[in-house]
């Protein structure tokens, strides 16, 4: 177990209606590590997201932010504190500038002129782009402005729900590289991820799920082919 935790899910099983998706599972993710979640469609990795950022509550087990227990805290009082959820699909405002969606998520945090100041040195083709609607760049364009929205929130927990989804491998590269310096920065970062190898390169701890249950944890380096094969096929 990870020591003191920002992170934890503590024994948590959780279910849609009668229909139980998540098993006892333990999940810890300790301060500027980054940790994926990785595991097939239908492994129960969104619903972890969704309970880790107060969407949802558990059936069983609890939910811990820097050892506070907060099981039950609605979504939009954990992100009062420092939980920031960037959703798969991206979490932008196409109609709006590049400017305005950094500004809305910075409000209330810091000087706007700070908070842009952080985001273009971070990503500088969103400085050059700063006017332009934020529906009209490209992928790899509108999942820089996610992060750059979910950093201008001042984050202590950062969960990335599939970041990889729709992008070319280069650009995915550079993403990757972002969360890494993010992470150093002291954010501990929950990357969700459907294909492994896009994040294992910079996770420093996995976590595998197949329907439901935690089938490996562990460091990063530690995750073998066949562990993954078993997890993603069902043998």
């Amino acid at each position: 177990m990870t020591a003191n935790p920002i992170l934890e899910l503590r024994h948590v099983s959780a279910s849609y209606g009668a229909i139980e998706v998540l098993h006892d599972i333990n999940i810890n993710v300790a301060k500027g590590e980054v940790v994926a979640l990785l595991g097939p469609n239908g492994a129960g990795k969104t619903t972890t997201i969704k309970l880790a950022c107060g969407l949802m509550r558990p059936n069983s087990g609890s939910l811990h932010i820097a050892g506070q227990d907060v099981t039950g805290v609605p979504a939009n009082a954990l992100a009062r504190v420092g939980v920031c959820t960037i959703p798969e699909g991206r979490g932008i405002f196409p109609n709006l500038s590049v400017r305005d969606n950094i500004i809305m998520a910075a409000r209330d945090r810091a000087s706007i002129s700070v908070i842009e100041e952080r985001s273009y040195s971070r990503f500088p083709i969103l400085k050059e782009r700063r006017d332009q609607l934020a529906g009209t760049l490209s992928g790899g364009q509108q999942q820089m402005l996610s992060l750059a929205r979910g950093l201008a929130t001042d984050p202590v927990v950062l969960m990335l729900d599939e970041m990889s989804m729709g992008l070319a491998p280069l650009v995915l590269a550079e993403l990757y590289e972002q969360v890494t310096a993010i992470a150093a920065s002291g954010v501990s970062v929950l990357v969700v991820e459907q294909f492994a190898r896009t994040v294992l390169g910079v996770a420093d701890s996995a976590v595998v799920l197949s329907h439901g249950h935690v089938r490996f944890v562990g460091p990063a380096n530690q995750l073998d082919d066949e562990t993954l094969s078993r997890a993603y096929l069902g043998s």
